[in-house]
């Protein structure tokens, strides 16, 4: 036994031409640069937060938080199908902070107002681990801002 339903041809004509809009070049390309400054800015927000804040002596003059202050996201770039974005910061200590360094043990460092102790100091990894967080949340986060974009652009 069969069931007879209406099927209007014009509903699938307007729907067909809603997906084509869609798949245009400059549609996608628009969704995809958004996407990547969505995730340079989580990531900035993430390696910000992750980044340590000098302390000095009260009375030095000195105030924290310049390399926290540092980070920032570089322009969108298109390399082939990629699209990249850059997030980082210009200052000269940043990697030591990042990966680690070497130092002399028993150098006076008048900056800090002590000796220091120990032959290798242990980097931060603050953009490592903040790029290792946001690896995994991306798919998610990809999939939410897709669901959006198709819902607005087929109403």
């Amino acid at each position: 036994m069969s069931k007879k339903s209406k099927f209007e041809y014009k509903e699938f004509k307007a729907f067909n031409k809603k997906i084509q809009q869609i798949s245009e070049k400059e549609v996608i390309n628009q969704f995809i640069e958004s996407s990547a400054k969505e995730l340079a800015a989580r990531l900035l927000r993430a390696v910000k937060k992750r980044t340590p804040v000098g302390q000095y002596p009260s009375g030095s003059g000195k105030v924290g938080g310049t390399l926290r202050r540092g980070w920032t996201i570089g322009e969108v770039k298109h390399e082939g199908n990629d699209c990249i974005i850059e997030v980082i910061n210009p200052l000269e200590y940043a990697s030591y902070v990042e990966y680690g360094h070497r130092q002399e043990p028993g150098r006076y460092v008048p900056a800090i107002g002590k000796r220091l102790k120990r032959a290798w100091v242990t980097g931060k990894f603050m953009l490592t681990i903040s790029e290792q967080e946001l690896e995994k949340m991306t798919p998610a986060i990809l999939e939410r801002k897709l669901i959006k974009f198709l819902q607005n652009k087929l109403k």
